[in-house]
């Protein structure tokens, strides 16, 4: 990462020093936007002429000329300077800019635009992040892999990105001017990963406390993070009052109405302040207050009282005044105060929100001073269920990616389909933007690329012809394989919205699963194997594996293509998961049979899945648990510290709550390099003893003695200090070549 940087500056220079006098940029939007392009385009400095303009009407927009042999971009900011340079570069060069990586294979002598492009987005604000991304994703990111990813969003056009970095030390600043002394703050704070949740009111002190080495870098990066963004014209969105307070509160200020919520997800209930006491108000303010004298503020604030428990009251009028009175802590702050607003609570709680009490606490609001994001757009859309979020402004967004689950998933023509109708529908009323709010970040590049596009063309666009030119820009090649692979996943795993809980990464059980309602959170379906299915996942693997098949045979044109090694590894680790139903219904069934033989190979066999996805998932750096442990232990000072970190990340993707019993386990389990050989295949082996000893014992299998040993077993493992790889081991080519062969077999149309 550190080299990124130190190009960045170089290229830089070089490109100050090799523009004509003109062209040396004036404004700091083109001051970014240079800046840009020199971490992106170092070789192409100075093919590039960067202008700020003025819009007419309030809307970004840019525009695009041939100009003495160099390309001038014109724009509203530095956002829309950079989003220009992508549209270039994506429709003159057939380049692609990735969440991950980039294809920017340009030709020495870059294509003239013939005629002068002019390209205008509709929506005053393009939002991006989910406070879960922050603890799923990037909680160890450092600012060399947060520049990279603020390009990314410049470059998508994303104007109001989601920022919680740093969110300790103005707490830390504000709960001690209350009074709490700091061992009653530290009570209070979560663990780093699982800040998000402490953050939305879920948790307290859950994998706390926290070191003050990691609050203090915290705000460090967090005012980097912010510089850059304000610098291309991004307005953040920081954090206001929700009322989740330390229960020690409650001590200090024993008259003040501070009462505990309902549990969550099995953990006991949160404090919360009532939004109608005084004391609401003062802490409301002294939070904005002295975040912004750390942090400036955009404006935007992101408060979420009730994200996923119900309001203690279902009078409408309490909660019109507590919806006022949230608001007017941010605004005695900051008169231009906008509170921005997750629209969850109204799916995710449904019954509690009816019309009149998703009115009352909205219309509390002044016009125009609240922006509720619908989150759920390409399955359960709120905006068609609540009259709008009744006339207040809102943004259509997708989340695509439950908990960072690690596979190929999103229903691109749903996606277009539901954004349509909801774009026709109120764009001439309250819509007003678009965006991408997925639990995690990484797996399904596509989404973000598809979402984001509508954010400067909203026209409907025929996806099989669209998804053709997102596979020859995504590698560079027109090659007809490739095409035709592509074709494949649009046709297989991003033809469904959702994915079904796998249950190689859960708790094994050797029984079939029986029928159940879809928890809203996950989609744990029933299977059964039968001739005429012998898969039960929900895409057909056969065509998939046609698809890697086509992809793997353009391993000589691509072998040195970033995307494509990356894509191949996302692909085959698909692949062999969709065998996931079919080696545990093997193995259940040769025991129920008490077939000792069958049994003994069916076990060989799901062991040797798992080895091989932990073979394929270790031949790139986006798979591997090793990284994920790394990088949380590069923000330790000493080994106490690192040993914590490890601890804090090594929990949150396997038990995620820190204790033998708990209800979120495997709630955001990994299908990486070193989970697979390191967790999940010694929980498979463990279950396959204890089946095996009932057979030769002639006794039936004891679930709950198993679940005793499985659970302390993966206690432990959360506690260990094993390496596992952090940079790639193997070639993704020579292994998905093995897979390929040995693997062929089950995805025979007549087998």
């Amino acid at each position: 990462m550190g080299a990124y940087r130190i190009i960045s500056c170089l290229a830089l220079l070089v490109l100050i020093s090799c523009n004509t006098k003109k062209e040396i940029p004036n404004t700091p939007y083109e001051q970014a936007a240079y800046a840009l392009l020199a971490r992106m385009l170092p070789e192409h400095n100075s093919s590039f002429i960067f202008k700020e303009t003025v819009a007419n009407n309030g809307k970004d927009f840019f525009e695009i000329s041939s100009v003495d042999g160099k390309i001038r971009i014109e724009g509203t900011s530095g956002v829309a300077l950079s989003s220009g340079l992508n549209w270039y570069l994506k429709n003159y060069c057939n380049a692609q800019v990735s969440i991950n990586y980039n294809q920017l294979n340009l030709p020495p002598q870059l294509p003239e635009v013939n005629e002068k492009q002019r390209i205008e987005t509709p929506f005053d604000y393009r939002y991006m992040f989910n406070y879960c991304t922050y603890g799923y994703t990037m909680p160890w990111w450092d600012w060399d892999r947060w520049e990279q990813m603020i390009d990314y969003m410049a470059m998508m056009g994303v104007n109001m990105p989601l920022a919680t970095i740093g969110q300790e030390a103005v707490w830390q600043e504000v709960l001690t001017d209350l009074g709490l002394s700091q061992e009653q703050v530290d009570d209070f704070f979560v663990g780093p990963a699982h800040l998000p949740w402490g953050w939305m009111g879920n948790i307290d002190g859950l994998g706390g406390p926290l070191p003050q080495n990691w609050i203090d870098q915290r705000k460090e990066l967090q005012n980097k993070v912010l510089q850059r963004m304000r610098s291309l014209g991004m307005k953040p969105v920081l954090q206001a009052f929700t009322g989740h307070v330390p229960q020690a509160l409650k001590e200090l200020y024993p008259t003040a109405n501070i009462f505990q919520i309902e549990d969550w997800a099995g953990i006991p209930g949160t404090w919360f302040l009532d939004p109608t006491d005084s004391l609401f108000q003062e802490i409301g303010t002294a939070f904005i207050e002295k975040q912004t004298e750390l942090f400036g503020t955009d404006h935007l604030y992101d408060a979420d009282c009730f994200i996923e428990v119900d309001p203690p009251s279902t009078d409408p009028e309490f909660l019109a005044q507590v919806s006022r009175n949230v608001y007017q802590s941010m605004a005695k702050a900051d008169p231009e105060a906008t509170w921005v607003l997750q629209g969850w609570f109204f799916f995710f709680k449904k019954d509690f929100w009816t019309p009149e009490r998703g009115r009352a606490f909205l219309e509390a609001v002044p016009k125009d001073k609240v922006i509720v994001l619908d989150l759920y757009g390409e399955k359960n859309p709120t905006w068609d269920k609540t009259e709008a979020f009744y006339g207040q402004p809102w943004i259509w967004n997708v989340i695509c990616n439950e908990d960072q689950k690690v596979n190929m998933s999103g229903d691109l023509t749903v996606m277009q389909t539901n954004f349509t109708a909801a774009y026709n529908s109120e764009i001439k009323n309250n819509l007003k933007g678009i965006g991408v709010i997925p639990e995690g970040l990484g797996y399904n590049p596509v989404v973000q690329y598809f979402i984001f596009e509508k954010a400067w063309n909203q026209s409907q666009v025929d996806v099989d012809k669209w998804i053709e030119k997102y596979a020859i820009r995504r590698y560079g090649t027109d090659s007809e394989k490739v095409i035709d692979a592509w074709k494949g996943l649009l046709n297989t795993v991003y033809s469904r919205t959702r994915t079904m809980w796998s249950p190689l990464i859960t708790t094994p059980r050797p029984i079939r699963f029986e029928e159940s309602e879809e928890d809203i959170r996950h989609q744990r379906k029933s299977f059964t194997i039968t001739e005429e299915d012998p898969f039960a996942w929900d895409f057909q693997p056969i065509e998939l594996a046609k698809a890697a098949s086509l992809l793997l045979q353009s391993a000589d044109e691509l072998a040195s293509v970033d995307t494509y090694r990356f894509d191949l590894t996302n692909v085959y680790r698909e692949l062999l998961s969709s065998l996931t139903h079919r080696f545990i219904n093997e193995l259940t069934v040769a025991y129920q049979e008490k077939d000792t033989k069958r049994f003994e190979k069916a076990a060989k066999s799901l062991e040797k899945l798992i080895t091989d996805l932990d073979e394929i998932t270790g031949t790139n750096e986006n798979f591997l648990l090793g990284k994920w442990l790394e990088d949380a232990k590069g923000w330790a000072q000493n080994e106490e510290e690192a040993a914590y970190y490890e601890w804090n990340a090594r929990t949150i993707v396997t038990i995620w709550q820190p204790w033998k019993e708990g209800y979120l386990r495997d709630y955001a389990g990994k299908q990486w390099n070193g989970l697979f050989k390191g967790y999940y295949l010694p929980r498979w082996k463990l279950l396959i003893q204890h089946m095996r000893t009932a057979l030769s014992e002639g006794k039936t299998f004891d679930p709950k003695k198993y679940d005793l040993e499985v659970r302390a077993m993966d206690y432990q493992w959360t506690r260990s200090h094993e390496a596992y790889p952090s940079a790639p081991t193997g070639d993704v080519i020579d292994v998905a070549t093995r897979l390929n062969k040995e693997y062929q077999s089950y995805f025979n149309e007549n087998n």
